[in-house]
């Protein structure tokens, strides 16, 4: 009765601020920033025109994570064609999956975040590390190769957070209220005096628990579900001059989470920590340069207690020489990972590497990138990858794009060093190694209707497995398997009117292993979203949807969730706004049933969440 109660005054809530946006409402333009959506910089570590990069390159924006209240990295990226966010049992990592593939590099600021201790999948990066939303100017998706620019993890792409520089005088309250027990408190500041700006955000969140829908229908409470977070960010800007300016940044996040379903009501603790100092040069010229010292720590406590704490050291210069621009640097990055209950402590990695890339103005129509990238790794040695891209521009509203690149992903600590009672690491492992190519089309029909096409396939030998060994009775880690991917993207995004805009995809994998068929979280995936803007009001329907599943792995073979959220400006400093993400309360997964367990990890039901933006 409570919980019905609760549902009725949040949908009087949500009434209510349509009917006064209605009200109000007149003609608007859809507002948005054609540089900051158009200019992106983490597929050539540098600036470039979207339409002359040979790259599939997805940009959420400031104004799309404001509109739609997402509470997190995870659930913007989420809503991009090809990308899968799997978080494990709900209180599990964040780990991207992009074009079927774990191996991802995170970074904000183009600060590297994957560690080098790992995780039992492919992934080495967990976003629920990232300790804000509301600090963020843009996140960039590039699919495809990477390890050419960034060496280790980038072979299903690379995702650059690019966060704000502070300016504007302003103090920023976001607080809200949901079910589930979930309360959420934000508050950012922002300014500039002088030479200095500063972006600062602290935050609390806490759950109770969650509910979901069961294979019976009824609403099943998940035992031990709930969590308490606190967050601290701090972007700290010194300009020198025009082409000179120091940055420092620092991120915390705690985290306390129950594991769910466990009889003893026990918890995981999450303690990150990363940080960085970037002196930046050559800021008025089209190649820019930096010098970053960067750290970064994370402590778990999961049934045990295991950490990572490492350094690194990274330069980049580039230089426009005619009608070439040339970017050059080099990375040294050491860590330390500790795993005592499962048989390893202090055991050091050391990396570093050297890159170079040419982007080529062939002419007006044509631009070749060709690029060489070098890695040294303590335990396997030096890793060579190259790459080549091509883009043809035969209209300003038409390019043609292909790329290949070889990839690689270094074993972890985890990988090489773990052993307990049931599971065994293997020092002399080989990294993941291979290729991934892509070729697309783009064709802007108008400046409200822009169509991206593209296929891609990969090949990765001596993939790292955990194998059973029926003799040992042990888990072995080994290289053993060739994994073959292939895949096409398919996204249109336009504008009906000045008040209504949409965005549809379409995304098909198939993964292989050995030449065996394996099941996939979404072998075939489709995002579809309608925006609606009319002065102080705005909503947003989105969905996101699955099918081709393994039932016998997911529990269902398709899926189809629709989230919608609504806003209303009361006044020119508070937004009020509300959201219900599974609308139609379905049951689903993006985890395959643990194999040692035979439990599946639903993820949570209809949810409302009511709250408030207020600026002063």
């Amino acid at each position: 009765m409570q919980r019905d109660l609760k549902k009725m005054v949040l949908a009087s809530l949500a009434l209510g601020m349509l009917y006064s946006g209605t009200a109000v409402c007149q003609a608007e333009a859809v507002a948005q920033d054609d540089d900051i959506v158009d200019v992106v910089v983490t597929a050539e570590r540098m600036p470039s025109s979207r339409m002359s990069t040979p790259a599939d390159v997805t940009v959420i924006t400031a104004e799309q994570i404001e509109d739609n209240h997402y509470s997190d990295v995870a659930e913007a990226l989420t809503h991009v064609n090809g990308v899968v966010v799997n978080n494990g049992n709900s209180n599990g990592d964040q780990e991207v999956v992009i074009n079927g593939d774990q191996r991802v590099v995170i970074m904000i600021d183009g600060q590297r975040l994957n560690n080098d201790q790992g995780s039992m999948g492919r992934a080495s990066a967990n976003l629920g590390m990232i300790p804000s939303v509301k600090n963020i100017e843009r996140i960039e998706v590039v699919k495809g190769a990477g390890s050419a620019l960034y060496g280790s993890d980038a072979v299903g792409g690379v995702v650059n957070i690019i966060t704000k520089k502070g300016s504007m005088a302003e103090t920023t309250l976001d607080m809200n209220i949901g079910s589930f027990g979930t309360h959420n408190l934000e508050l950012s500041n922002q300014g500039s005096e002088g030479d200095w700006s500063w972006f600062a955000t602290a935050g609390l969140q806490e759950r109770d628990y969650y509910r979901y829908k069961g294979d019976n229908g009824e609403d099943v409470r998940r035992n031990n579900s709930g969590y308490n977070k606190k967050s601290l960010y701090l972007r700290l800007d010194k300009k020198f001059t025009d082409s000179d300016s120091l940055r420092l940044m620092f991120t915390h996040r705690q985290a306390d989470a129950g594991i769910q379903e466990d009889a003893l009501l026990r918890h995981q603790d999450h303690n990150y920590n990363y940080g960085s100092i970037t002196y930046i040069f050559k800021e008025n010229q089209p190649v820019q340069g930096f010098l970053r010292y960067g750290v970064n720590y994370k402590s778990t406590d999961y049934q045990g207690k295991y950490d990572t704490h490492s350094h690194s050291l990274e330069y980049q210069n580039g230089w426009q020489l005619g009608n070439h621009k040339i970017v050059a640097g080099g990375e040294w990055r050491k860590s330390s990972s500790t795993n005592k209950q499962s048989g390893y402590e202090d055991k050091d990695i050391t990396t570093y590497g050297l890159f170079v890339q040419d982007t080529i103005k062939l002419d007006d129509q044509w631009t070749f990138v060709p690029g060489l990238r070098m890695d040294h790794h303590d335990a396997f040695g030096t890793h060579w990858s190259p790459k080549a891209a091509l883009n043809y521009q035969p209209t300003k509203q038409t390019r043609l794009y292909a790329s290949w690149g070889k990839v690689f992903k270094a074993p972890t600590a985890d990988d090489m060093f773990y052993t307990d009672a049931w599971m065994k690491g293997n020092p002399n492992l080989k990294p993941e190694s291979g290729h991934v190519e892509t070729v697309g089309v783009t064709h802007e029909f108008s400046e409200k209707a822009i169509l991206d096409v593209n296929y891609f396939w990969s090949d990765i030998d001596d993939a790292i497995k955990w194998v059973y060994n029926p003799v040992t009775f042990l888990t072995d880690a080994k290289n053993v398997s060739n994994e073959k991917k292939q895949g096409i993207n398919i996204s249109l995004n336009g504008a009906l009117s000045d008040r209504w805009s949409y965005e549809a995809g379409y995304s098909y994998i198939s993964s292989k292993t050995d030449d065996k068929q394996v099941s996939y979280y979404e072998p075939n995936g489709y995002r579809l979203g309608v925006h609606y803007k009319c002065d102080r009001w705005k909503a947003n329907l989105m969905g996101r949807f699955g099918s081709g599943l393994d039932d016998s792995a997911y529990g269902r073979n398709h899926y189809a969730i629709w989230d919608f959220n609504t806003s209303y400006k009361a006044t020119d400093n508070i937004d009020i706004y509300f959201k219900i993400n599974n609308i139609t309360n379905q049951v689903y997964y993006v985890v395959p049933k643990s194999t040692y367990t035979g439990f599946y990890y639903p993820l949570q039901g209809r949810t409302f969440i009511v709250g408030a933006n207020i600026k002063f």
